[in-house]
């Protein structure tokens, strides 16, 4: 009766274990073939548009003729400037939180507390921050102490400073996670040996968490290219002849140009093949960033 009992029980464990394994394989199988069956729509339905002529051509016809060449040049700007605005700040506050502050203290906490916070918030109130913050009120009093109207609009600079603010919370966390994987052995080596508490985090902590550090910020990048509601009042343009040549200028952007030709186009059913290669364009770049991400972190581990 005890060996009947125990090959039953024996038996549920093997078919509860056969189920789990099976849902989580469907589940990621699911998650594959969701991103393949939306691409392979995309590619079939706007494959043939997307030519060296549409990537280099600007948009005529109120957007209905041409190609993208604007909104792909201001995308590309737009993110190399979120870059060098957000992620070293972003990874300055997570080394602080990871290496300096105390864990359980007021300000550490607080300092988490609102990372959680603007990570939940969505991307429309940060457009309209932008407008508030970086438009009227940075920019009319950079525009009085200079004496010029360059600033008090909206503009490539305060875009991606939105957008820099926007993707704080996950520069943050993916930095922290990275710092805090390295070993504490390491640092106490380093400390006993006499180094300083920043020769440490220089010589050792920051070499040992790189990977992290930059697959976190490219994924956060990545998340910011594709951003549309947080730059909607702040810079970008509906269309444009000319690229801009400088960051107080206004420039198109290949999440907002998609939007346009969806909504605002004299005949949207004229623009789908630009719809849809214009879709092909932005999951292309949003990809390459996450490739990017990747073969960094493979060529880092490996040395």
């Amino acid at each position: 009766m005890i060996r009947n009992f125990t090959s039953t029980v024996s038996l549920n464990k093997r078919l509860l274990g056969f189920f789990a394994v099976l849902l989580a394989t469907t589940a990621a199988l699911s998650v594959v073939g969701i991103i393949l069956g939306m691409f392979g729509t995309f590619l079939f339905n706007g494959g043939t548009g997307v030519t060296w002529t549409f990537l280099t051509e600007f948009p005529k016809n109120s957007n209905t003729e041409g190609g993208i060449f604007p909104a792909l040049a201001g995308t590309t700007f737009l993110v190399l400037l979120m870059t060098i605005l957000g992620v070293p700040i972003g990874t300055a506050t997570a080394i602080y939180l990871t290496e300096f502050a105390k864990q359980d203290s007021w300000f550490a906490r607080s300092v988490r507390f609102a990372v959680n916070t603007l990570a939940g918030v969505p991307s429309i109130v940060f457009g309209l921050f932008g407008v508030g913050f970086f438009i009227q009120f940075m920019g009319t009093n950079i525009d009085g102490a200079l004496g010029t109207s360059s600033f008090g609009d909206g503009s490539l600079l305060w875009s991606a400073a939105t957008l820099a603010v926007l993707t704080l919370p996950v520069v943050i966390v993916a930095v922290e996670e990275s710092l805090k994987a390295v070993p504490r052995d390491l640092r106490e080596a380093s400390l006993a040996l006499g180094a300083t508490r920043w020769q440490t985090i220089t010589k050792v902590v920051l070499p040992n968490s790189v990977t992290g550090i930059l697959t976190g910020s490219i994924l956060a990048v990545g998340r910011g290219a594709g951003e549309v509601a947080a730059i909607l009042f702040v810079g970008v343009t509906y269309s444009s002849e000319v690229l801009p040549n400088a960051v107080t200028e206004k420039f198109m952007h290949l999440g907002y140009h998609l939007f346009v030709l969806s909504t605002q186009s004299p005949d949207v059913d004229k623009t789908l093949p630009l719809q849809y290669a214009t879709t092909i364009v932005l999951l292309g770049l949003t990809f390459l960033l996450n490739l990017t991400a990747i073969l960094i972190r493979s060529r880092l581990r490996k040395r």
